[in-house]
This record gives C-alpha cells, sequence and structure tokens, in this order.
C-alpha cells in the first residue's frame, strides 16, 4: 500500500496559505493515507481544531507547537497508546480517538482541560482505566462501547440506542461507570440522571 507523509498531506492542503494562519486543519481520510506524524505538525500553532481520522497513523508525536489546540481527532487509525499527548493539557477540550487500538490511559491525566473523550471500539479491558479518568474534574462526556468492558457486560454485538430505554445489562454498566466518575454527565450518549435510572415506580 501507499502511503504519504504528513508534510506532503499538509503542504497539499495549504495551497497557498500559511499553516500558522489555519484555526482549523482537515486531513481527515486522505489517499493515499497519512502513515506517521513528522515535524511539520508543529507548525499549526494556530490550529484550534485538527482532523486526521482514518488515516494509518500509528503513533502521536510532534503535539508540541499546537499551543492552542482545542479539539484533536485521531479516530480510525493504529494508535495503541496516548503517548505524546501530554503537551496539550493546557488546551484540549475534546479528544476523539475510537477505532484504535489503545488498551491503557497513561498519561491522560495531564489533560486536565478535557471535557469530551470519545474511546469507542478500543481496547480497554481494565476498569482501572477508567478509574483514572475521575482525575480529569472537567471530563463530562464519553463514548466508550465496543472496548472489552462495554463487550463484557452487555455482549459483542450490543451498540446503544439512546432513544431507547436501557435494558437491565446496560445499567450495570452505566453503574460501573458511575461510581468510578461521579462528576460524568453522559456516557455513549445518554445524559446521567440524579436518580438512578432502575429505579421503579411504586403505584
Amino acid at each position: 500500500m501507499t502511503y504519504q507523509t504528513f508534510r506532503d498531506a499538509l503542504n497539499k492542503y495549504l495551497d497557498d496559505r500559511k499553516p500558522e494562519e489555519l484555526k482549523e486543519c482537515y486531513l481527515y481520510g486522505r489517499m493515499p493515507p497519512i502513515e506517521k506524524l513528522d515535524q511539520s505538525l508543529s507548525s499549526l500553532v494556530n490550529c484550534e481544531r485538527l482532523a486526521l481520522s482514518s488515516n494509518t497513523i500509528d503513533r502521536i508525536g510532534y503535539m508540541n507547537g499546537l499551543r492552542n489546540l482545542k479539539i484533536l481527532s485521531l479516530s480510525r487509525n493504529n494508535i495503541k497508546n496516548l503517548n505524546g499527548l501530554e503537551v496539550l493539557g493546557e488546551t484540549l477540550e475534546q479528544l476523539w480517538i475510537s477505532y484504535n487500538h489503545i488498551e491503557k490511559f497513561k498519561g491522560i491525566s495531564a489533560l486536565k482541560k478535557l471535557r469530551v473523550f470519545y474511546f469507542a471500539y478500543n481496547q480497554i479491558k481494565d476498569w482501572n482505566e477508567i478509574t483514572k479518568l475521575n482525575e480529569l474534574n472537567l471530563l463530562e462526556e464519553i463514548t466508550a462501547y465496543g472496548n472489552p468492558i462495554h463487550e463484557r457486560i452487555v455482549g459483542e454485538s450490543f451498540s446503544p440506542e439512546p432513544s431507547q430505554p436501557m435494558i437491565s445489562l446496560e445499567k450495570d454498566y452505566y453503574r460501573e461507570f458511575n461510581t468510578r466518575i461521579p462528576h460524568l454527565k453522559k456516557l455513549d450518549g445518554r445524559v446521567f440522571l440524579d436518580k438512578d435510572d432502575d429505579d421503579e415506580d411504586n403505584d
């Protein structure tokens, strides 16, 4: 398979613009795909939203120049860990990293501004990784279905449908999150209620 460098993809995207002029940069689904990030990424010094989904990127890096980045999308790549994101701790508010191969959230505590974290269909097997997210005091919304922690409770083929009532196994899954991240407001598209959802009305 043929790949292209991040530098080449960025140069094509820029056309006649300068990288420091970009507030948003959309390099998702490039053909041929981007295989690796490189030093040219750090030239996006004023970028607030960066989309790199649907490529073949296997490692996060060269983020140190992105001092204004608020939203980062890396879904549908080949990423195995979050190493390299620590430098975004003072700005990053949303991280979209579903459909990768992540097993652990090592270093996630550095992302103090994170509010939204989408990591569906990764390889999170241990509930201790979810407990780490409680250190993120601003975290409000998570998407986590399709991970082993989800499949062990509700089944491998189950996809949440927020418009429908929860099944009993789904409630068990929600309780696991609510216990570990009490300040979470939204999980897999459903809003957490103050009152436990499985309380039955007494007629």
